[in-house]
């Protein structure tokens, strides 16, 4: 599967999750869309970029000599520019934190547009001030070594209920997180486009007093 090349900058100042939602869900894919609980450190952060994947699984120990960082380091330091790091945690997202303050800064630096996780998130005000977006499952202080580990990187995972692939994009807002598959990405990208151009002119006549029922026969969206 190969990445393909999006203008994602431009990209995402002109979608949102719920057009591209509408999007999936007329071509099939009514699956797409994070679980609710998955929030933004700040309601301004707006992602779009293609995913990078990592999951972990529950731990209860760290073996002598064993370095618990190991693929969490080897996929942050593999980040490319427009890269969107999704982590997914096995079981309960209350037990750790897979990401702060220095992967944050990490990422940021490599030219990655930011990371969602299910999992919870600290150094919260740290990251505020990177201005680094970061969607996640909770907030709190526990690190991930002796209670989680990555166990492996750029694999098919599962995060807040969606499947997610290397080179899938995910974009973040406000309402949430969607999850295009790169294979269908193009097609998605230019209907949602149409959709927004279609809603701005919905916006502009009910703003101008017509009936809503006029309006959508005319364009078709609600």
């Amino acid at each position: 599967m190969k990445k393909h090349l999006f203008d994602f900058e431009t990209l995402k100042k002109k979608l949102y999750t719920a057009v591209l939602s509408d999007v999936l869900d007329s071509m099939g894919y009514r699956n797409q869309a994070m679980l609710p609980f998955i929030r933004p450190l700040s309601e301004e952060y707006v992602i779009f970029g293609s995913a990078r994947t990592g999951y972990f699984m529950n731990t209860f120990s760290v073996a002598p000599d064993e370095n618990p960082y190991e693929h969490e380091i080897a996929l942050i330091d593999d980040l490319k520019p427009d890269d969107v790091v999704v982590l997914g945690c096995d079981g309960p997202t209350t037990r750790i934190a897979p990401w702060g303050e220095l992967l944050s800064t990490a990422s940021q630096y490599r030219g990655a547009t930011g990371c969602v996780t299910d999992g919870l998130v600290r150094d919260i005000r740290y990251i505020r001030k990177l201005n680094f977006p970061v969607f996640h499952g909770g907030i709190g202080p526990l690190d991930s070594q002796g209670r989680g580990k990555m166990m492996n990187y750029d694999m098919p995972i599962e995060c807040a209920g969606v499947k997610v692939r290397r080179h899938d994009l995910v974009f973040g807002d406000a309402d949430g997180v969607i999850v295009i598959p790169i294979e269908i990405a193009a097609e998605v990208i230019e209907k949602a486009l149409e959709k927004v151009e279609s809603e701005n002119h919905t916006r502009e006549e009910l703003a101008n007093g017509l009936l809503l029922q006029d309006v959508y026969e005319k364009y078709g969206v609600l």
